[in-house]
């Protein structure tokens, strides 16, 4: 039932891109933007990995990697995923001081997964595995075509809205006239977003629940998601994420500031309430209190890649510092 509603949401957002083009351009903008979701979706279907990493300059991670965090991040990806039957994904990070990660991909066996340097450096080791088990979730439940395709076909809406007046013959041949034109600038973008982030919020919640059994800890997954969103808020802007808003369904938590309500123009649940699912299917075990924020500037690494009375107050996050 899920899957299906997934696929009635994407045929419902293409129809809405080729509904577009023949209000802007009639039966020959219907065709041609007929075409372009073809080809949008092709392009997405091969390329989903290096189309997303490459906006975000993601780098893949060397097994020898100089900074232990990033090792250990590594290496309990590599473990999550043997252990969930799922081939090796592609392990990258990027420079990004908001903590955040996202999965993307075609199908398991050309999957990717990203961590930002915040994630690393503002979370412990075990939270910082149970994001991970939450994103090796998105790539076995295969989310991550469909958000791809879903952020390619959103965008492609919304730039097409924008150039309305740039497309078709005089106002007399455009369905609808100007004041059609008018309309779909304003409502295609927000209808598609409205699709957009209907898929993407029942993902979450999906992903949450077989994350939580991938790692083993929903507790850390709690209090990572509580981590995450309070930093989220606090001003650490993931400036990437900010030039391409289509993408941001993609993360685990919204990286655009501000924008975490549980309504029809949230891109997810809001943490409350995906905190609130995890306690309801793991009961005790996902039980976790707030976790406590840091709000320095450059916060103190912590987890398990310190050794014991290690003074960690002034060395560097890492070979991103």
């Amino acid at each position: 039932m899920n899957h299906l509603r997934t696929f009635i949401l994407l045929a419902a957002l293409t129809a809405l891109f080729v509904g577009v083009g023949y209000l802007i351009g009639g039966p020959a903008g219907m065709m041609i933007a007929l075409a372009f979701a073809l080809v949008g979706n092709l392009i997405s279907y091969w390329n989903a990995d290096k189309i997303v990493l490459s906006m975000y300059r993601a780098q893949v991670v060397p097994e020898n990697h100089p900074d232990a965090r990033v090792r250990a991040y590594a290496g309990d990806v590599r473990e999550m995923a043997q252990r969930a039957g799922l081939p090796m994904p592609k392990i990258t990070i990027i420079e990004s001081e908001q903590p955040n990660a996202f999965a993307t991909g075609r199908d398991p066996s050309h999957a990717a997964v990203a961590a930002t340097t915040g994630l690393l450096t503002m979370l412990d080791r075990r939270e910082i595995r149970a994001v991970m088990g939450h994103e090796l979730a998105h790539v076995k439940n295969r989310d991550t075509l469909t958000m791809t395709v879903t952020a390619t076909i959103a965008g492609a809406i919304s730039a097409l809205a924008n150039f309305a007046f740039f497309f078709g013959g005089n106002d007399r041949e455009r369905p609808g006239g100007i004041l059609g034109v008018i309309a779909i600038m304003i409502l295609a973008p927000i209808a598609a977003g409205l699709v957009q982030m209907a898929i993407s919020r029942h993902r979450e919640y999906e992903a949450d629940e077989s994350g939580a059994e991938i790692s083993g800890d929903p507790a850390a997954l709690s209090s990572a998601l509580q981590k995450i969103d309070a930093y989220a808020r606090g001003g650490r802007v993931n400036f990437q994420a900010e030039r391409n808003p289509a993408t941001a369904h993609m993360f685990i938590i919204n990286p655009l500031l501000g924008r975490g309500a549980d309504n029809l123009f949230s891109t997810h649940p809001s943490t409350q309430n995906r905190v609130a699912a995890l306690a309801k299917r793991f009961g005790g075990r996902s039980a976790a209190p707030p976790p406590e924020i840091i709000t320095s500037t450059r916060p103190r690494p912590t987890g398990p890649w310190e050794k014991p009375g290690e003074q960690t107050s002034s060395r560097k996050p890492g070979p991103w510092g």
